[in-house]
């Protein structure tokens, strides 16, 4: 499938709905530096950043006409304002160590790209920190990842932004490799779902499959039967497909974003990926933090097909929207409390000895909009109900939803162990 991005004559048009997608990504590295370095002691902060397909570095808005940059600025202001915000009020600075690579397939949007960063001033750091690459992510990842093994070997602390125009441009046995290689890396995936659907004839759908290497997840079903029998095929076939490719790419954690796309180019999910429940956390309370950009098409607690989703039709002032399902306001809030309070006792219940706090995160994070917060908020009411304990390691019990660590227990209450 090809972009609709050339850079053959300068600059591109860019839509509402893509500028919504960079807010992510802003609010995302901010919060990022913030969680991994913010008011730590250490000398050093070392972390690889990539565009997988970087494009030419400069739109124009399709309405307001303004000058917009692309996606490899919005990752080097991101380390310039985390290098003024870490170190303001520190003794001795943090040094970052961030390395990027820019890679773009297309010749001109290459060369644009080259073209804006001298402009913008990053030309001296062209072949040292900035690593440009003329080629398919596909073929320079073998060498990327093999740059971040050396550069972070313990942890191989990465990003990696891989904006896809359409949805088979990066195998998912491609993304799990990067997972598995680099326990620290993250990945933030766009899939143009609807590119797949609107054109869903057996041989395009399955062949759509085989190049992401992933399994016929309608178990031999033929489309046509399912379009005729089944009254949302769509919403069927899109659970299905989502929970095989998260599956395929191997992540432990992960949290889908969905953006509607008014141009004609489809519908299509932003997928954050990673190994750790601290990274999906972050990425979650991003979503709480900028309610206005994200919506949830599922339900306030767990075990739902979990899809948060941006529709410009109702961001006409490019500020927000507010007619799209499940959104992350105060009464979503209210409600993922309610929801999580009515669901967490049975599965602590389930388990003779409770679960930690972090054991009972890390295994339902996945299948619920709520954040570490609003888990913790839910406790601290069961907690006040009697419900639940929540015991520290030296044996106390923990009263505040704050005061809740990764390592206590979650139990019944007394009476009720004592009676069960």
């Amino acid at each position: 499938m090809q972009s609709q991005y050339t850079w053959k004559n300068g600059a591109e048009s860019i839509q509402q709905h893509s500028i919504a997608k960079h807010r992510i990504l802003e609010s995302y590295l901010a919060a990022y530096f913030q969680t991994l370095v913010g008011r730590q002691p250490r000398d050093e902060f070392k972390l690889t950043l990539v565009d997988g397909f970087a494009g030419g570095g400069l739109y124009f808005h399709q309405d307001t006409r303004q000058a917009v940059l692309g996606s490899p600025f919005i990752f080097l202001n991101a380390e310039r304002e985390a290098e003024f915000l870490i170190n303001q009020d520190r003794t001795k600075p943090v040094r970052l160590d961030i390395s990027h690579f820019f890679v773009e397939a297309k010749r001109d949007a290459f060369l644009h790209l080259d073209h804006t960063l001298r402009k913008e001033g990053y030309g001296d750091r062209i072949g040292q920190t900035i690593q440009m690459r003329h080629a398919k992510f596909e073929d320079e990842a073998a060498s990327i990842i093999e740059f971040i093994k050396k550069k972070s070997p313990r942890n191989g602390r990465s990003i990696f932004a891989l904006d896809q125009f359409g949805y088979n441009a990066v195998p998912t046995s491609l993304i799990k490799k990067i997972l598995h290689t680099l326990p620290g890396a993250e990945i933030i995936l766009t899939f143009a779902v609807d590119s797949l659907l609107n054109y869903a004839n057996e041989k395009v759908f399955a062949n759509g499959l085989k190049r992401i290497e992933i399994p016929d997840i309608l178990k031999g079903r033929p489309i046509k039967e399912i379009k005729e029998s089944e009254r949302d095929w769509r919403l069927l076939i899109q659970s299905t497909l989502y929970s095989a490719l998260v599956a395929q790419c191997g992540a432990k954690h992960y949290t889908p974003f969905f953006v509607r796309n008014t141009s004609g180019h489809g519908d299509y999910w932003l997928i954050h990926l990673s190994q750790h429940h601290r990274a999906r956390d972050v990425m979650t309370d991003v979503h709480w933090k900028n309610q206005n950009y994200f919506i949830h098409y599922g339900g306030a607690g767990l075990n739902m097909f979990n899809m948060l989703g941006y529709d410009p039709t109702f961001d006409t002032k490019h500020s927000g929207q507010s007619e799209l399902g499940f959104e992350f306001d105060p009464l979503a809030r209210k409600a993922s409390i309610a929801a999580l309070m009515d669901q967490i006792p049975n599965i602590i219940y389930a388990h003779e000895e409770g679960l930690s706090y972090g054991v009972l995160y890390a295994t339902t994070c996945n299948d619920s909009p709520a954040s570490g917060e609003i888990y913790q908020d839910a406790l601290e009411q069961l907690i006040m109900q009697n419900v639940i304990e929540v015991i520290s390691d030296s044996g106390g019990k923990k009263k505040a939803a704050r005061q809740i660590k990764t390592s206590d227990q979650i139990v019944a209450p007394a009476q009720r162990r004592l009676f069960a």
